[in-house]
């Protein structure tokens, strides 16, 4: 028997076609790249989400001359909310990146262990978080819910 797995998304020309909510949440994620440390690969990459309460925390990638050690700015931006704000939800997250010397005008996607921890982020608390992809100009996608990015992803159902 085969099966067929398929998801819809947004796909915009460009930003101006945002909410302005969303374009301000997009700006910080890319004004986030800025913050980047990635003397190694010059690859910056900005993550912003809008938190249940309406407040924005932004994170970004952090390399480590060990390269393992390092990590990107979705898991950087994920501990941070749930260090410092455990009861709160992420209703939006947008993705940014910044490579230097090269454009940056194509829409950028989570890594596999990114997209895991927005899994377990979603099933954690029960929301789905809206993602936002782009670079630095050009075209916007815009996911539903991070679970997408990941179908048959381990929600660590068989641990229980």
């Amino acid at each position: 028997m085969h099966h067929k797995f398929e998801f819809e998304y947004e796909a915009l020309t460009d930003s101006s076609q945002l909410s302005t909510e969303d374009q301000s949440l997009l700006e910080a994620a890319r004004k986030a790249t800025e913050t980047a440390y990635a003397p190694y690969s010059n690859f910056h990459v900005g993550a912003a989400a809008r938190l249940s309460s309406g407040q924005i925390i932004i994170g970004s990638n952090q390399e480590s001359t060990s390269f393992p050690v390092g990590i990107c700015a979705e898991r950087t931006l994920l501990n941070s909310v749930g260090s410092q704000f455990p009861t709160l939800t992420i209703s939006t997250m947008a993705i940014s990146y910044h490579p230097v010397g090269k454009d940056a005008n194509e829409p950028i996607s989570p890594c596999g262990m990114c997209r895991q921890s927005l899994l377990d982020y979603e099933n954690r608390y029960g929301a789905p978080i809206k993602i936002i992809l782009a670079g630095m100009s050009g075209k916007v996608m815009i996911i539903a819910s991070a679970s997408m990015l990941l179908p048959f992803g381990f929600d660590g159902a068989i641990l229980k």
